[in-house]
């Protein structure tokens, strides 16, 4: 028996020392959790709890061994509220903490440390301490009194109510901080199942199995809080954070497998729920379009840099921002990626109304003259650079006044419609097609040669001159007149250019309208084709 007593003792201190160095480490462990400090509390008390009932058992008079027991609820009566604040920082519940409170939670614990100090002038606690007589060794035995079932009450309701708290967030919990719910499970329901076991009388000899549960739980805790980053911060407020941001947030591990996502995520990726969880972050990009599986594909995932895409959202295109930072663990250990999608799609439409409204001509969506110029500047100096063809041609509506004033100015932007309409049908990709003012136009066509530039323009005025333009009030004949002109010369520049066409224009509508001129620099020809 006194060989049982001494390995007992044994553990019981080796358990003290574990709690206070669990006490110790919390204390000075830089975290964002706000339950650190009653955590703190439950470990420091745990030690003074275990050692105090270690230096019970080495006793070997009454008097000492009660002296120790008074020690032992220095500690002991603490811990059960301590960890209970600890699980309600933990699921978030910390709210429910209004002024005092929290301290109210110790009135309990307090009165019980008092009760047992004094319990000699009032025995409320203990009716009666006493040595036992049927043990080689020294062993206390209780009777208890009523606070006695006031306090074990108390400590019940706590430690049950901490695990209740628990068991109810399982479910809220993404599987990520799970293992750190039945870390906390096993450290508050072994001690329990303990005390319930040491009060029914179940327990080897009578003696109370706690502190030496309390050595499997710290050592549980210190390998969870090494290990699994334990009590760096409330995993249920950091939950509600993640799934309360507009964004969406996907996280993934070194081999770019999905690990993690917040709802919004879900909102914004079709097929996105939790069998997606382990799965390629390229499988799940698969279907959103090129544009978003490159951003996956064309780089590893440490390179990756902030990017807009395009996103295929069921029948519609949605614009992502894709912005990747990577996720450490402690000591610098890469454990993976966090990718963040913000919809930009909003912006991008605007930014793309914008750009159109500064380089489109609203009424007939084809360039507006600022930004042919800029466009064609460009493609006259490339010309240049190439030594390849390009020639301009101007046009011009035939007696467009006339038909704003006979019917009206809604007819004549229909006219200017159709002439829009009928160009472009002939023109190719890379010609630069523009509204060059009032009722003119200007066409860029590069590598293009005087002569196919004005069978172009032939084929597209006879066009116009047979396309009738058919209205409310009835049908429209509408033509019109052209001035080609082409760059001969590396010097030529775009307003030179465009000031021979504007002299070819001008002859073709003082010669009768309705026929294509060509500006030869010398002189100015009418093109007849054969």
């Amino acid at each position: 028996m006194e060989s049982v007593i001494s390995n007992y003792i044994v553990i019981v201190a080796i358990s003290g020392v574990l709690s206070v160095l669990l006490a110790l480490f919390a204390y000075y462990k830089k975290t964002d959790f706000l339950g650190i400090r009653a955590f703190v509390i439950s470990s420091f008390t745990s030690a003074i709890y275990t050692f105090g009932f270690a230096l019970e058992l080495s006793g070997k008079t009454l008097e000492e061994m009660s002296f120790w027991i008074k020690v032992e609820y220095l500690g002991m009566p603490f811990i059960a509220p301590a960890s209970l604040i600890m699980v309600m920082h933990f699921v978030g519940l910390e709210s429910l903490f209004k002024k005092g409170m929290r301290a109210a939670l110790y009135i309990i614990p307090f009165i019980t440390t008092l009760m047992v100090w004094t319990n000699d002038y009032h025995h409320l606690f203990y009716k009666s301490i006493y040595l036992r007589d049927n043990t080689p060794s020294p062993l206390v035995d209780v009777v208890m009194g009523p606070w006695y079932i006031v306090h074990g009450s108390f400590t019940f309701g706590c430690l049950l109510a901490a695990i209740c708290l628990m068991l109810w967030q399982w479910n809220r919990m993404k599987r990520v901080y799970r293992r750190q719910i039945v870390t906390i499970l096993i450290g508050l329901s072994l001690p329990t199942l303990g005390s319930f076991l040491y009060l029914m009388g179940l327990t080897p000899y009578g003696m109370d199995p706690v502190p030496i549960i309390m050595s499997v739980t710290s050592t549980l805790y210190i390998w969870a809080i090494l290990s699994r980053g334990m009590l760096t911060a409330a995993p249920i407020a950091r939950e509600n954070l993640f799934e309360s941001m507009r964004d969406g947030v996907l996280v993934t591990d070194r081999s770019d497998m999905l690990v993690d996502y917040n709802r919004a995520a879900a909102d914004m990726i079709e097929g996105l729920n939790s069998s997606a969880i382990g799965k390629p972050l390229a499988q799940l990009f698969l279907n959103a379009g090129k544009d978003a599986l490159s951003y996956v594909m064309d780089a590893e995932p440490l390179l990756r840099e902030e990017r807009e895409v395009a996103w295929n959202k069921g029948d519609e295109i949605c614009y992502y921002q894709i912005r990747s930072s990577p996720v450490q663990k402690q000591g610098g250990y890469l454990a993976g990626q966090m990718i963040m999608l913000i919809d930009v799609t909003e912006r991008i439409l605007l930014q793309d109304k914008l750009r159109q409204l500064a380089t489109m001509d609203s009424l007939t969506g084809i360039y507006n003259r600022t930004y042919f110029l800029e466009l064609s500047r460009g493609l006259l100096i490339q010309s240049a650079s190439d030594r390849s063809s390009l020639s301009i041609i101007l046009l011009d509506v035939d007696f467009f006044k006339s038909i704003n004033d006979r019917f009206g100015h809604q007819y004549g932007d229909q006219a200017l419609q159709h002439i829009v309409e009928v160009c472009s049908r002939h023109l190719r990709e890379g010609d630069i097609f523009g509204r060059y003012g009032g009722e003119e136009f200007v066409i860029c066509l590069p590598g293009t040669f005087l002569k196919q530039a004005a069978l172009l323009c032939d084929t597209i005025r006879a066009d116009i001159e047979h396309s009738t333009l058919h209205t409310m009030i009835g049908p429209i004949h509408v033509t019109a007149s052209f001035g080609v002109v082409e760059a001969l010369s590396p010097e030529d520049t775009l307003e030179e250019l465009l000031s021979e066409a504007d002299h070819a224009l001008y002859s073709a509508k003082r010669n009768g309208r309705n026929a294509v001129h060509l500006s030869q620099r010398s002189e100015i020809t009418l093109f007849k084709p054969i």
